[in-house]
Protein backbone atom coordinates (compact mmCIF):
# COMPACT_ATOMS: atom_id res chain seq x y z
CA UNK A 1 0.00 0.00 0.00
CA UNK A 2 1.48 3.33 -1.35
CA UNK A 3 0.82 6.63 0.56
CA UNK A 4 -0.82 8.14 -2.49
CA UNK A 5 -3.94 5.04 -2.22
CA UNK A 6 -5.26 7.42 0.40
CA UNK A 7 -6.95 9.35 -1.94
CA UNK A 8 -8.00 6.67 -4.11
CA UNK A 9 -12.04 7.20 -2.72
CA UNK A 10 -13.55 4.82 -5.11
CA UNK A 11 -11.97 2.05 -3.66
CA UNK A 12 -13.95 0.06 -0.95
CA UNK A 13 -11.02 -0.77 1.40
CA UNK A 14 -9.96 2.90 1.57
CA UNK A 15 -13.26 4.48 1.58
CA UNK A 16 -13.89 1.63 4.72
CA UNK A 17 -11.34 3.90 6.10
CA UNK A 18 -12.12 6.94 5.91
CA UNK A 19 -15.31 6.52 7.15
CA UNK A 20 -13.75 4.21 10.18
CA UNK A 21 -11.37 6.84 10.99
CA UNK A 22 -13.49 10.28 10.77
CA UNK A 23 -15.78 7.71 13.48
CA UNK A 24 -12.85 7.35 15.74
CA UNK A 25 -11.61 10.85 15.16
CA UNK A 26 -15.42 12.16 17.08
CA UNK A 27 -15.44 9.77 19.51
CA UNK A 28 -11.87 11.27 20.52
CA UNK A 29 -13.16 14.93 20.33
CA UNK A 30 -15.83 13.77 22.67
CA UNK A 31 -13.49 11.73 24.71
CA UNK A 32 -11.33 14.70 25.50
CA UNK A 33 -13.66 18.05 25.21
CA UNK A 34 -13.54 18.72 29.08
CA UNK A 35 -9.73 19.62 29.51
CA UNK A 36 -10.46 22.92 26.64
CA UNK A 37 -12.91 24.01 28.44
CA UNK A 38 -11.93 23.62 31.75
CA UNK A 39 -11.57 27.08 32.62
CA UNK A 40 -14.72 28.31 31.51
CA UNK A 41 -16.47 25.22 33.50
CA UNK A 42 -14.79 26.33 36.40
CA UNK A 43 -15.69 30.45 35.83
CA UNK A 44 -19.61 29.31 35.02
CA UNK A 45 -20.38 27.96 38.49
CA UNK A 46 -18.84 28.16 41.80
CA UNK A 47 -19.36 24.20 42.87
CA UNK A 48 -16.58 22.77 41.05
CA UNK A 49 -12.63 23.53 42.24
CA UNK A 50 -9.40 22.69 40.11
CA UNK A 51 -9.09 19.49 42.58
CA UNK A 52 -12.73 18.30 40.90
CA UNK A 53 -11.53 18.42 37.29
CA UNK A 54 -8.05 16.85 38.68
CA UNK A 55 -10.42 13.93 39.96
CA UNK A 56 -12.56 14.76 36.31
CA UNK A 57 -9.50 13.73 34.27
CA UNK A 58 -8.94 10.39 36.27
CA UNK A 59 -12.42 9.13 35.91
CA UNK A 60 -12.18 10.11 32.04
CA UNK A 61 -9.85 7.33 31.39
CA UNK A 62 -11.44 4.96 34.21
CA UNK A 63 -13.81 2.81 32.54
CA UNK A 64 -12.04 2.59 29.57
CA UNK A 65 -10.09 -0.42 30.60
CA UNK A 66 -12.75 -2.50 31.45
CA UNK A 67 -15.25 -1.08 28.72
CA UNK A 68 -12.42 -2.05 25.78
CA UNK A 69 -12.44 -5.78 27.43
CA UNK A 70 -16.41 -5.99 26.92
CA UNK A 71 -15.99 -4.52 23.66
CA UNK A 72 -13.50 -6.25 22.14
CA UNK A 73 -15.47 -9.48 23.31
CA UNK A 74 -18.64 -7.92 21.96
CA UNK A 75 -17.22 -7.00 18.72
CA UNK A 76 -15.90 -10.65 18.12
CA UNK A 77 -18.87 -11.89 18.44
CA UNK A 78 -21.43 -8.83 16.57
CA UNK A 79 -18.54 -7.47 14.69
CA UNK A 80 -17.29 -3.73 14.50
CA UNK A 81 -19.81 -1.84 12.34
CA UNK A 82 -22.70 -3.15 14.83
CA UNK A 83 -20.63 -2.58 17.89
CA UNK A 84 -18.66 1.19 16.80
CA UNK A 85 -22.63 2.36 15.48
CA UNK A 86 -24.26 1.50 19.41
CA UNK A 87 -21.38 2.79 21.22
CA UNK A 88 -21.49 6.05 19.27
CA UNK A 89 -25.36 6.75 20.07
CA UNK A 90 -25.39 5.29 23.23
CA UNK A 91 -21.82 7.44 24.38
CA UNK A 92 -23.86 10.74 23.36
CA UNK A 93 -26.39 10.09 26.45
CA UNK A 94 -23.52 10.61 29.13
CA UNK A 95 -21.80 13.63 26.76
CA UNK A 96 -25.48 15.33 27.16
CA UNK A 97 -25.90 15.13 30.76
CA UNK A 98 -22.21 16.36 31.47
CA UNK A 99 -23.08 19.13 29.43
CA UNK A 100 -26.01 19.99 31.35
CA UNK A 101 -25.13 18.66 34.75
CA UNK A 102 -25.92 20.56 37.51
CA UNK A 103 -23.75 18.62 40.58
CA UNK A 104 -20.04 17.67 40.81
CA UNK A 105 -21.51 14.31 41.24
CA UNK A 106 -23.62 14.27 38.38
CA UNK A 107 -20.24 15.66 36.11
CA UNK A 108 -18.46 12.80 37.75
CA UNK A 109 -20.58 9.89 37.50
CA UNK A 110 -21.39 11.61 33.34
CA UNK A 111 -17.19 11.50 33.01
CA UNK A 112 -16.61 7.77 34.49
CA UNK A 113 -19.34 6.43 31.55
CA UNK A 114 -18.06 8.96 29.42
CA UNK A 115 -14.98 7.29 29.07
CA UNK A 116 -15.86 4.12 28.07
CA UNK A 117 -15.92 5.87 24.41
CA UNK A 118 -12.11 5.12 24.72
CA UNK A 119 -13.01 1.58 23.87
CA UNK A 120 -14.13 2.88 20.11
CA UNK A 121 -10.39 2.72 19.37
CA UNK A 122 -10.34 -1.50 19.21
CA UNK A 123 -13.44 -1.65 17.44
CA UNK A 124 -11.78 0.52 14.20
CA UNK A 125 -8.61 -1.25 14.87
CA UNK A 126 -11.00 -4.83 14.28
CA UNK A 127 -12.78 -3.27 11.38
CA UNK A 128 -9.39 -2.04 9.61
CA UNK A 129 -8.01 -5.30 10.32
CA UNK A 130 -11.07 -6.78 8.18
CA UNK A 131 -10.55 -4.62 5.06
CA UNK A 132 -7.08 -4.66 4.94
CA UNK A 133 -4.58 -7.56 3.87
CA UNK A 134 -1.32 -8.07 6.61
CA UNK A 135 1.21 -6.79 4.29
CA UNK A 136 -0.72 -3.25 4.51
CA UNK A 137 -2.23 -3.69 8.15
CA UNK A 138 0.44 -1.53 9.60
CA UNK A 139 0.13 1.84 7.83
CA UNK A 140 -3.94 1.45 7.56
CA UNK A 141 -3.82 0.69 11.35
CA UNK A 142 -1.37 3.65 12.13
CA UNK A 143 -3.61 6.14 9.92
CA UNK A 144 -6.72 5.08 11.22
CA UNK A 145 -5.30 6.27 14.66
CA UNK A 146 -3.25 8.92 13.95
CA UNK A 147 -5.81 10.96 12.22
CA UNK A 148 -8.57 9.82 14.76
CA UNK A 149 -5.93 10.68 17.69
CA UNK A 150 -6.00 13.81 16.34
CA UNK A 151 -9.28 14.08 17.64
CA UNK A 152 -8.38 15.82 20.85
CA UNK A 153 -6.56 18.25 18.99
CA UNK A 154 -8.84 18.91 17.14
CA UNK A 155 -11.20 19.31 20.69
CA UNK A 156 -8.71 21.50 22.32
CA UNK A 157 -8.31 24.00 18.80
CA UNK A 158 -12.09 24.83 18.20
CA UNK A 159 -14.43 23.92 21.47
CA UNK A 160 -13.30 27.14 22.87
CA UNK A 161 -14.06 29.05 19.91
CA UNK A 162 -17.11 27.03 19.26
CA UNK A 163 -18.45 27.89 23.05
CA UNK A 164 -17.12 31.67 23.11
CA UNK A 165 -18.00 32.86 19.25
CA UNK A 166 -20.70 30.51 18.31
CA UNK A 167 -22.87 30.47 21.74
CA UNK A 168 -21.30 33.18 24.38
CA UNK A 169 -22.06 33.18 27.71
CA UNK A 170 -21.68 31.48 30.97
CA UNK A 171 -23.63 28.00 29.42
CA UNK A 172 -20.83 28.08 26.05
CA UNK A 173 -19.20 25.18 27.24
CA UNK A 174 -22.66 23.41 27.91
CA UNK A 175 -23.55 23.74 24.35
CA UNK A 176 -20.42 23.22 22.82
CA UNK A 177 -20.06 19.61 25.03
CA UNK A 178 -23.66 18.84 23.36
CA UNK A 179 -22.87 19.58 20.59
CA UNK A 180 -19.86 17.29 20.14
CA UNK A 181 -22.12 14.12 21.62
CA UNK A 182 -24.79 14.82 19.31
CA UNK A 183 -22.67 14.79 16.10
CA UNK A 184 -20.94 11.45 17.30
CA UNK A 185 -24.65 10.09 17.92
CA UNK A 186 -25.63 11.29 14.61
CA UNK A 187 -22.39 9.77 13.40
CA UNK A 188 -23.04 6.28 15.06
CA UNK A 189 -26.74 5.78 12.96
CA UNK A 190 -24.63 6.75 9.55
CA UNK A 191 -21.66 4.48 10.21
CA UNK A 192 -24.41 1.97 10.35
CA UNK A 193 -25.68 2.06 6.59
CA UNK A 194 -22.56 3.40 5.44
CA UNK A 195 -20.24 0.44 5.83
CA UNK A 196 -19.55 -3.81 5.86
CA UNK A 197 -17.61 -6.06 8.38
CA UNK A 198 -15.10 -6.46 5.32
CA UNK A 199 -15.61 -6.78 2.06
CA UNK A 200 -17.55 -9.86 2.23
CA UNK A 201 -19.47 -11.61 4.57
CA UNK A 202 -17.23 -14.06 5.43
CA UNK A 203 -14.39 -11.76 6.66
CA UNK A 204 -15.64 -11.67 10.50
CA UNK A 205 -14.67 -14.88 12.22
CA UNK A 206 -15.78 -15.50 15.84
CA UNK A 207 -13.92 -17.34 17.93
CA UNK A 208 -15.25 -20.25 19.80
CA UNK A 209 -16.31 -18.34 23.42
CA UNK A 210 -16.11 -14.90 23.15
CA UNK A 211 -16.17 -14.31 27.22
CA UNK A 212 -12.55 -14.82 27.36
CA UNK A 213 -9.35 -14.86 25.53
CA UNK A 214 -8.10 -18.65 24.60
CA UNK A 215 -4.96 -19.22 25.05
CA UNK A 216 -2.83 -22.30 23.83
CA UNK A 217 -0.72 -24.08 26.66
CA UNK A 218 -1.29 -23.91 30.45
CA UNK A 219 1.52 -21.89 30.80
CA UNK A 220 -0.01 -18.93 28.65
CA UNK A 221 -2.95 -19.40 30.51
CA UNK A 222 -1.36 -18.50 34.16
CA UNK A 223 0.32 -14.97 31.88
CA UNK A 224 -3.13 -14.77 30.96
CA UNK A 225 -4.49 -14.67 34.80
CA UNK A 226 -1.62 -12.66 35.77
CA UNK A 227 -2.02 -9.76 32.93
CA UNK A 228 -6.16 -10.03 33.43
CA UNK A 229 -5.55 -8.35 37.36
CA UNK A 230 -4.36 -5.06 36.59
CA UNK A 231 -7.12 -4.13 34.14
CA UNK A 232 -9.59 -3.83 36.56
CA UNK A 233 -7.72 -3.21 39.76
CA UNK A 234 -5.97 -0.34 39.14
CA UNK A 235 -9.25 1.44 38.88
CA UNK A 236 -8.72 0.88 43.04
CA UNK A 237 -6.47 3.78 42.58
CA UNK A 238 -9.72 6.47 41.48
CA UNK A 239 -11.46 4.44 44.29
CA UNK A 240 -8.62 5.83 46.90
CA UNK A 241 -8.82 9.25 45.42
CA UNK A 242 -12.52 9.90 45.31
CA UNK A 243 -12.25 8.88 49.21
CA UNK A 244 -9.69 11.34 49.70
CA UNK A 245 -11.71 13.89 48.03
CA UNK A 246 -15.04 13.10 50.02
CA UNK A 247 -16.59 11.87 46.89
CA UNK A 248 -17.28 8.18 48.93
CA UNK A 249 -17.35 8.00 52.24
CA UNK A 250 -15.21 5.14 54.40
CA UNK A 251 -18.14 2.29 53.42
CA UNK A 252 -19.20 2.80 50.23
CA UNK A 253 -15.35 2.76 49.17
CA UNK A 254 -14.87 -0.57 51.27
CA UNK A 255 -18.01 -1.95 48.75
CA UNK A 256 -16.41 -0.76 45.53
CA UNK A 257 -13.24 -2.51 46.69
CA UNK A 258 -14.64 -5.49 47.25
CA UNK A 259 -16.96 -5.01 43.83
CA UNK A 260 -13.52 -4.64 42.36
CA UNK A 261 -12.39 -7.88 43.76
CA UNK A 262 -15.53 -9.78 42.56
CA UNK A 263 -15.18 -8.04 38.90
CA UNK A 264 -11.26 -9.66 38.89
CA UNK A 265 -12.53 -12.67 40.20
CA UNK A 266 -15.36 -12.87 37.37
CA UNK A 267 -12.62 -12.45 34.76
CA UNK A 268 -10.91 -15.54 35.95
CA UNK A 269 -13.34 -17.88 36.13
CA UNK A 270 -14.40 -17.19 32.93
CA UNK A 271 -10.47 -17.30 31.63
CA UNK A 272 -10.79 -20.40 33.40
CA UNK A 273 -14.27 -21.63 31.71
CA UNK A 274 -13.38 -20.76 28.61
CA UNK A 275 -10.00 -22.06 28.10
CA UNK A 276 -9.50 -25.24 30.93
CA UNK A 277 -11.69 -27.50 28.04
CA UNK A 278 -10.25 -26.31 25.19
CA UNK A 279 -6.29 -26.83 26.70
CA UNK A 280 -7.73 -30.16 28.02
CA UNK A 281 -9.06 -31.51 24.61
CA UNK A 282 -5.77 -29.98 23.08
CA UNK A 283 -5.10 -27.26 20.71
CA UNK A 284 -3.82 -28.30 17.38
CA UNK A 285 -0.27 -27.26 16.56
CA UNK A 286 -1.36 -24.97 13.73
CA UNK A 287 -3.81 -23.31 15.82
CA UNK A 288 -1.30 -22.16 18.68
CA UNK A 289 0.17 -18.69 19.05
CA UNK A 290 2.74 -17.37 21.72
CA UNK A 291 0.71 -15.38 24.05
CA UNK A 292 4.10 -14.06 25.62
CA UNK A 293 3.30 -11.87 22.55
CA UNK A 294 0.32 -10.63 23.49
CA UNK A 295 1.97 -9.62 26.95
CA UNK A 296 4.96 -8.01 25.67
CA UNK A 297 2.15 -5.73 23.32
CA UNK A 298 0.25 -4.90 26.51
CA UNK A 299 3.67 -3.59 28.02
CA UNK A 300 4.33 -1.20 24.65
CA UNK A 301 0.87 0.40 24.70
CA UNK A 302 1.23 0.95 28.42
CA UNK A 303 4.52 2.58 28.26
CA UNK A 304 3.86 4.49 24.64
CA UNK A 305 0.01 5.28 24.51
CA UNK A 306 -0.72 5.04 28.54
CA UNK A 307 2.34 7.87 28.45
CA UNK A 308 0.39 9.87 25.83
CA UNK A 309 -2.70 10.00 27.66
CA UNK A 310 -0.57 10.88 30.96
CA UNK A 311 1.74 13.64 29.37
CA UNK A 312 -1.06 15.46 27.31
CA UNK A 313 -2.87 16.65 30.79
CA UNK A 314 -0.13 17.88 32.40
CA UNK A 315 2.16 19.18 28.87
CA UNK A 316 0.33 22.81 28.70
CA UNK A 317 1.14 23.71 32.80
CA UNK A 318 4.09 22.14 32.75
CA UNK A 319 5.88 24.95 30.33
CA UNK A 320 3.75 27.53 31.38
CA UNK A 321 5.02 27.23 34.74
CA UNK A 322 9.26 26.11 33.73
CA UNK A 323 9.12 28.94 30.99
CA UNK A 324 6.82 31.28 32.37
CA UNK A 325 4.31 31.59 29.29
CA UNK A 326 0.99 32.43 29.15
CA UNK A 327 -1.69 29.79 29.15
CA UNK A 328 -2.88 30.61 25.37
CA UNK A 329 0.73 30.10 24.24
CA UNK A 330 1.89 27.18 26.47
CA UNK A 331 -1.48 24.99 25.15
CA UNK A 332 -0.34 26.08 21.48
CA UNK A 333 3.18 24.39 22.27
CA UNK A 334 2.15 21.36 23.97
CA UNK A 335 -0.46 20.70 21.46
CA UNK A 336 2.54 19.67 19.17
CA UNK A 337 2.55 16.44 21.20
CA UNK A 338 -0.77 15.55 19.63
CA UNK A 339 -0.39 17.38 16.02
CA UNK A 340 2.45 14.68 15.58
CA UNK A 341 -0.09 12.05 15.58
CA UNK A 342 -0.97 13.18 11.87
CA UNK A 343 1.82 11.93 10.43
CA UNK A 344 4.04 9.68 13.27
CA UNK A 345 1.82 6.97 14.06
CA UNK A 346 1.25 6.52 10.26
CA UNK A 347 4.43 6.26 9.52
CA UNK A 348 5.30 3.90 12.40
CA UNK A 349 3.07 1.36 10.76
CA UNK A 350 4.22 2.16 7.51
CA UNK A 351 7.64 1.69 8.64
CA UNK A 352 6.50 -1.84 10.29
CA UNK A 353 5.15 -2.71 7.03
CA UNK A 354 8.16 -1.82 5.18
CA UNK A 355 11.16 -2.74 6.56
CA UNK A 356 10.29 -6.88 6.97
CA UNK A 357 10.72 -7.12 10.86
CA UNK A 358 7.96 -5.68 13.07
CA UNK A 359 9.71 -6.88 15.98
CA UNK A 360 13.08 -4.86 15.30
CA UNK A 361 10.57 -2.03 14.57
CA UNK A 362 8.65 -2.48 17.62
CA UNK A 363 12.33 -2.45 19.66
CA UNK A 364 13.51 0.52 18.22
CA UNK A 365 10.25 2.57 18.78
CA UNK A 366 10.22 1.71 22.62
CA UNK A 367 14.13 2.43 22.93
CA UNK A 368 13.11 5.92 21.14
CA UNK A 369 10.62 6.55 24.02
CA UNK A 370 12.78 6.22 26.48
CA UNK A 371 15.71 8.23 25.34
CA UNK A 372 12.82 11.00 24.17
CA UNK A 373 11.93 11.01 27.68
CA UNK A 374 15.18 11.15 29.52
CA UNK A 375 15.60 13.72 27.29
CA UNK A 376 12.31 15.78 28.52
CA UNK A 377 13.41 14.72 32.06
CA UNK A 378 16.62 16.99 32.00
CA UNK A 379 14.79 20.10 30.37
CA UNK A 380 14.35 23.21 32.90
CA UNK A 381 14.18 26.89 32.62
CA UNK A 382 17.44 26.98 31.40
CA UNK A 383 17.12 25.31 28.24
CA UNK A 384 16.08 27.85 25.04
CA UNK A 385 12.39 26.99 24.60
CA UNK A 386 13.08 26.01 20.86
CA UNK A 387 15.16 22.92 22.20
CA UNK A 388 12.61 22.17 24.45
CA UNK A 389 9.75 21.94 21.71
CA UNK A 390 11.91 20.27 18.92
CA UNK A 391 12.43 17.66 22.32
CA UNK A 392 9.13 17.10 22.87
CA UNK A 393 8.16 16.52 19.29
CA UNK A 394 11.24 14.40 19.20
CA UNK A 395 9.57 12.19 22.35
CA UNK A 396 6.22 12.91 20.30
CA UNK A 397 7.37 11.08 17.46
CA UNK A 398 8.44 7.61 18.56
CA UNK A 399 5.53 7.40 21.10
CA UNK A 400 3.12 8.07 18.38
CA UNK A 401 4.93 6.14 16.06
CA UNK A 402 4.90 2.67 18.72
CA UNK A 403 1.58 2.70 19.18
CA UNK A 404 1.51 2.05 15.16
CA UNK A 405 4.01 -0.05 14.92
CA UNK A 406 2.31 -1.88 17.86
CA UNK A 407 -1.17 -2.44 16.39
CA UNK A 408 0.61 -2.95 13.30
CA UNK A 409 1.35 -6.79 14.54
CA UNK A 410 -1.74 -7.11 16.81
CA UNK A 411 -4.01 -8.33 13.76
CA UNK A 412 -1.23 -11.20 12.87
CA UNK A 413 -0.79 -12.59 16.03
CA UNK A 414 -4.33 -14.52 15.83
CA UNK A 415 -6.50 -13.09 13.09
CA UNK A 416 -9.94 -15.30 14.92
CA UNK A 417 -9.56 -13.24 18.32
CA UNK A 418 -8.12 -9.74 17.28
CA UNK A 419 -10.88 -8.10 18.62
CA UNK A 420 -10.00 -9.68 21.71
CA UNK A 421 -6.34 -9.14 21.84
CA UNK A 422 -6.82 -5.16 20.54
CA UNK A 423 -8.94 -5.20 23.65
CA UNK A 424 -6.74 -6.12 26.00
CA UNK A 425 -3.37 -4.01 24.32
CA UNK A 426 -5.88 -1.09 24.43
CA UNK A 427 -6.63 -1.83 27.67
CA UNK A 428 -3.46 -1.27 29.06
CA UNK A 429 -2.87 2.04 27.04
CA UNK A 430 -5.26 2.96 29.91
CA UNK A 431 -4.26 1.43 32.99
CA UNK A 432 -0.74 3.35 31.82
CA UNK A 433 -2.82 6.58 31.41
CA UNK A 434 -4.09 5.96 35.42
CA UNK A 435 -1.04 4.58 36.83
CA UNK A 436 0.75 7.52 35.61
CA UNK A 437 -1.66 10.14 36.18
CA UNK A 438 -1.49 8.99 40.10
CA UNK A 439 2.04 8.45 40.20
CA UNK A 440 2.18 12.15 38.70
CA UNK A 441 -0.03 13.41 42.24
CA UNK A 442 3.42 13.01 43.81
CA UNK A 443 6.36 13.25 41.60
CA UNK A 444 7.85 16.45 39.97
CA UNK A 445 7.61 17.04 36.04
CA UNK A 446 11.11 16.15 35.89
CA UNK A 447 10.86 12.96 38.07
CA UNK A 448 7.38 11.84 35.95
CA UNK A 449 9.37 12.13 32.50
CA UNK A 450 11.86 9.78 34.41
CA UNK A 451 9.18 7.11 35.05
CA UNK A 452 8.34 6.97 31.98
CA UNK A 453 11.80 6.82 30.09
CA UNK A 454 12.12 3.72 32.73
CA UNK A 455 8.58 2.47 32.10
CA UNK A 456 9.36 2.59 28.46
CA UNK A 457 12.83 0.68 28.62
CA UNK A 458 11.19 -1.98 30.87
CA UNK A 459 8.83 -2.74 27.91
CA UNK A 460 12.14 -2.74 25.53
CA UNK A 461 13.59 -5.49 27.71
CA UNK A 462 10.19 -7.66 27.75
CA UNK A 463 9.79 -7.11 23.64
CA UNK A 464 13.82 -8.30 23.37
CA UNK A 465 12.26 -11.27 25.42
CA UNK A 466 8.80 -12.33 24.96
CA UNK A 467 7.66 -10.55 21.25
CA UNK A 468 8.04 -13.26 18.65
CA UNK A 469 7.64 -11.96 14.78
CA UNK A 470 4.07 -13.06 13.72
CA UNK A 471 4.15 -15.89 11.21
CA UNK A 472 2.47 -14.84 7.75
CA UNK A 473 3.03 -10.73 9.38
CA UNK A 474 3.93 -9.87 5.42
CA UNK A 475 1.19 -11.89 3.03
CA UNK A 476 -1.34 -11.26 0.80
CA UNK A 477 -3.65 -12.78 3.26
CA UNK A 478 -4.15 -13.67 7.31
CA UNK A 479 -2.87 -17.17 8.68
CA UNK A 480 -6.25 -19.96 8.63
CA UNK A 481 -5.79 -22.47 10.93
CA UNK A 482 -7.54 -26.05 10.94
CA UNK A 483 -9.98 -24.75 13.65
CA UNK A 484 -10.58 -21.38 12.15
CA UNK A 485 -11.62 -23.74 9.27
CA UNK A 486 -13.71 -26.08 11.59
CA UNK A 487 -15.62 -23.07 12.41
CA UNK A 488 -16.50 -21.15 9.54
CA UNK A 489 -17.63 -25.15 8.10
CA UNK A 490 -19.57 -24.52 11.65
CA UNK A 491 -20.83 -21.60 10.32
CA UNK A 492 -22.28 -22.60 6.82
CA UNK A 493 -23.49 -25.52 8.12
CA UNK A 494 -25.92 -23.28 10.52
CA UNK A 495 -26.58 -20.77 7.57
CA UNK A 496 -27.46 -24.26 5.44
CA UNK A 497 -30.22 -25.44 8.52
CA UNK A 498 -31.98 -21.77 9.59
CA UNK A 499 -32.34 -21.87 5.26
CA UNK A 500 -34.10 -25.77 5.53
CA UNK A 501 -35.94 -24.41 9.01
CA UNK A 502 -37.22 -21.84 7.36
CA UNK A 503 -38.34 -24.04 4.59
CA UNK A 504 -39.88 -26.48 6.67
CA UNK A 505 -41.78 -23.98 8.97
CA UNK A 506 -42.83 -22.14 5.89
CA UNK A 507 -45.33 -19.76 7.65
CA UNK A 508 -44.64 -19.46 11.09
CA UNK A 509 -43.33 -15.76 11.71
CA UNK A 510 -39.84 -16.50 13.07
CA UNK A 511 -37.76 -19.31 13.52
CA UNK A 512 -34.24 -19.53 15.34
CA UNK A 513 -31.43 -21.37 15.68
CA UNK A 514 -29.69 -21.06 18.77
CA UNK A 515 -26.24 -22.36 20.49
CA UNK A 516 -26.87 -23.72 24.32
CA UNK A 517 -24.26 -25.46 25.67
CA UNK A 518 -23.50 -28.38 23.77
CA UNK A 519 -27.17 -28.71 22.74
CA UNK A 520 -29.05 -26.93 19.41
CA UNK A 521 -32.83 -25.45 20.25
CA UNK A 522 -34.75 -24.58 17.37
CA UNK A 523 -37.81 -21.68 17.84
CA UNK A 524 -40.57 -21.12 15.77
CA UNK A 525 -43.51 -18.77 16.23
CA UNK A 526 -46.80 -19.39 14.44
CA UNK A 527 -49.99 -17.40 14.35
CA UNK A 528 -52.06 -19.48 15.10
CA UNK A 529 -52.51 -23.82 15.23
CA UNK A 530 -53.79 -24.30 11.80
CA UNK A 531 -50.53 -22.90 11.16
CA UNK A 532 -48.48 -24.84 13.16
CA UNK A 533 -50.35 -28.07 12.25
CA UNK A 534 -49.86 -27.52 8.55
CA UNK A 535 -45.92 -27.52 9.28
CA UNK A 536 -46.25 -30.89 11.28
CA UNK A 537 -47.61 -32.10 8.36
CA UNK A 538 -44.99 -31.42 6.18
CA UNK A 539 -42.43 -32.60 8.36
CA UNK A 540 -44.10 -35.99 8.64
CA UNK A 541 -44.87 -35.76 4.68
CA UNK A 542 -48.83 -36.13 4.93
CA UNK A 543 -51.61 -34.09 4.11
CA UNK A 544 -52.22 -31.05 6.30
CA UNK A 545 -55.32 -32.21 8.24
CA UNK A 546 -58.55 -30.22 7.64
CA UNK A 547 -59.38 -26.66 9.19
CA UNK A 548 -60.78 -27.14 12.43
CA UNK A 549 -63.90 -24.58 12.52
CA UNK A 550 -64.65 -23.79 16.21
CA UNK A 551 -68.59 -24.06 17.06
CA UNK A 552 -70.93 -21.53 16.73
CA UNK A 553 -71.28 -19.40 19.93
CA UNK A 554 -74.47 -19.40 22.44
Amino acid sequence: MQVSDVFRFKNREIKALHLTWIAFFICFYVWFNMAPLASSMLRSVDWLTADDLRLFAIANVALTIPARILVGMALDRFGPRRVFSILMVVMAIPALVFAFGETREQLFMARLVLSSIGASFVVGIHMTALWFKPRDIGFAEGLYAGWGNFGSAAAAMTLPTIALTLYGGPDGWRWAIALSGLVMGAYGIFYWFAITDGPNPDSHRKPRKAAALEVSSWRDLVLLILFTIPMVGILSILVWRMQNMGYLDGMTAAFVYAAIVVVILYQIVQVLRVNVPILKKGVPADDRYPFKSVAALNTTYFANFGAELAVVSMLPLFFEQTWGLNAAMAGLIAASFAFVNLFARPMGGLVSDRFGNRKFVMLAYMLGIAVGFALMGLMDSTWPLIVAIAITIFCSFFVQGAEGATFGIIPSIKRRVTGQISGMAGAYGNVGAVFYLFVFTFVTPSQFFFIIAAGAFVSWVVCLLWLKEPEGGFGDEYVISSVDEAIALEARRKKEAQAELARVFAGSQKVDLVEKGESLTVTARFSNLDELRAALARISGTDAPPRSNPAPAE
